[in-house]
């Protein structure tokens, strides 16, 4: 791992860092804040997973985090969104390619080669914020925004004995019900729908995974939001598991950074008290 830039914010420290990743066969970079703490103190991690076009950068500079996690004692780790170099597949379309990794492993051509982004998730980026940061890997949480609130919600309903608590703004709750969802999942893991099932948050509520509690906030001003996020389907999904939600819709917000740096210090305070040791 080698440090881009370290700077001092509200006690703690915030760090960009790039690795070579074996995984993605390319080098990642992900930002970490960590707040002040006492020395041998292990923190709760905060897992924040960006949305589409989107890198570490966005969340790093406008997400407004900072102070809520320095106040709560909570470690924010943002990577980015898709393998990047110029040996990397991509596609014309922002939707799909670099910067639009969908949080999955490819497995066709020429995606596989690069596009494991579950697996950097999951596995490969945990194993070095353990390695390299003072982190109590058994009290994670996870948000994330758009793409990445899919990503997040996902993960989390894939694995929910590794997370305590989730959270999302504005998230592609149904891949396989939007063209966003139907775009990237055809080019990167085929037309067979049924293996669409596991990158689906609404699928996998409907196919019996649970998680202890939700937290989703949607802008009504947000321009994506019958066409592509459909918070609706959601809603519906979880009502009809008895999966407990508390999804919020904000009136007069759209899907950009003013929304979630509105809401980012409630989200980090809600994660903190399900993070408690």
């Amino acid at each position: 791992m080698e440090t881009v830039s370290v700077n001092t914010a509200f006690g703690g420290v915030q760090g960009v860092y790039t690795h070579a990743s074996a995984e993605t066969a390319t080098a990642m970079t992900f930002s970490v804040f960590v707040p002040e703490h006492e020395a041998g103190a292990k923190l709760p991690v905060l897992w924040y997973l960006s949305g589409l076009t989107c890198t570490h950068a966005n969340v790093t500079e406008k997400g407004e985090f900072r102070r809520a996690c320095a106040e709560h004692g909570v470690i924010f780790v943002a990577p980015d969104t898709s393998p990047r170099g110029d040996d990397v597949p991509d596609d014309e379309g922002y939707d799909f390619g670099k910067g639009a990794g969908f949080y999955v492993d490819a497995t066709e051509a020429p995606w596989s080669a690069n596009f494991r982004m579950r697996a950097y998730i999951e596995t490969e980026l945990p194993a070095v914020i353990a390695a390299h940061f003072p982190a109590d890997m058994a009290r994670q949480g996870i948000t994330g925004h758009s793409m990445g609130g899919h990503g997040a919600l996902t993960i989390a309903l894939r694995d929910p004995a590794r997370f305590r608590s989730v959270s999302a703004f504005a998230p592609i709750v149904s891949p396989l019900s939007c063209p966003w969802g139907e775009k990237a999942l055809t080019g990167y893991i085929g037309p067979d729908k049924a293996a669409w099932r596991a990158y689906d948050a609404c699928a996998l509520i409907e196919d019996g995974a649970r998680l202890p509690d939700l937290l989703v906030d949607q802008g009504t001003a947000d321009g994506f939001l019958e066409g592509q996020l459909k918070t609706h389907l959601l809603e519906e999904a979880c009502a009809r598991a008895g999966q407990p939600a508390t999804i919020r819709m904000q009136e007069g917000y759209d899907h950009s950074y003013y929304f979630i740096s509105s809401f980012m210090a409630d989200h980090v305070g809600w994660h903190a008290e399900r993070l408690k040791a």
